[in-house]
């Protein structure tokens, strides 16, 4: 039963990631490598196609031995941390207008203390 979850939850995280490609705001490595993770404790075969894969391979690579997002990723994620910051203050109104301001700084300082590659 655990593996199937992990199994579902694999192909999810591979269908929020393809849509990815070609919704800008979306992020796409993310998911592949949360996919990677569920496939390892479900499948090992679709595991292995993901980590060999010559595009996202390189990234799943670099997350599991060093915890390091590309220089390309990070730029993306302070790119939609600021168009999120932006639209919370233009669309909100009061304090909560502010929240995705204050999330995306949390979040691009994360981001900023990972390892590039």
């Amino acid at each position: 039963m655990k593996r199937l979850a992990y199994l579902i939850a694999g192909w999810a995280a591979l269908l929020l990631g393809t849509l990815g490609i070609v919704l800008p705001v979306m992020p796409t490595v993310p998911f592949v490598l949360l996919a990677a993770f569920c496939f390892a404790k479900s499948s090992p075969e679709l595991e292995r196609k993901l980590v060999q894969h010559p595009k996202y391979g390189p990234h799943i690579k670099a997350w599991r031995t060093r915890g390091a997002i590309s220089r390309t990723g990070k730029r993306a994620a302070y790119s939609a941390f600021a168009i999120s910051a932006a639209l919370g203050i233009v669309l909100l109104q009061g304090p909560v207008a502010l929240l995705p301001a204050v999330i995306g700084i949390l979040g691009a300082s994360w981001i900023f203390r990972r390892p590039t590659t």
